[in-house]
């Protein structure tokens, strides 16, 4: 494997799904130290859509809005791209996984389906406690 920019040869990508950041929230997770945990060096990419989806949340009352502003904070430290995708943000997110040969962080079964179908792996939570990596 090549190394990458910091010549770390075994540093992985993912990218991070919006649920991922709510159910940080909601089940008191510290998304970014989990990942580090499970993952060792990691690139955490956030796609700006999922930065949208966040904001938009965010405005709203009750839980949901406050899990949505909590996520912003994890969010707004990682690395934001675009993805060049069309569609949803979840098929935004399947094709950008694709496209990038990388992981994703979510706990929607629909996208985590999708993502182990590519051959990809997809950290999702274990447990309500901890997160786990699963490959096919």
């Amino acid at each position: 494997m090549a190394s990458d920019w910091n010549g770390d040869a075994d540093r992985v990508t993912v990218l991070i799904d919006t649920n991922a950041f709510l159910m940080a929230a909601q089940f008191r997770i510290d998304l970014l130290d989990e990942l580090k945990w499970i993952l060792g060096s990691a690139r955490i990419l956030v796609p700006d859509i999922v930065i949208k989806e966040l904001e938009g949340l965010s405005r709203g009352k009750g839980s949901n809005a406050a899990a949505a502003r909590f996520g912003l904070i994890f969010a707004r430290r990682c690395e934001v791209i675009r993805l060049s995708g069309q569609g949803s943000p979840d098929d935004q997110i399947v094709e950008g996984a694709r496209d990038l040969q990388c992981g994703v962080v979510t706990n929607d079964r629909r996208v985590r389906d999708q993502i182990l179908d590519e051959g990809l792996p997809v950290v999702t939570l274990k447990g309500k406690q901890k997160l786990e990596l699963i490959r096919r």
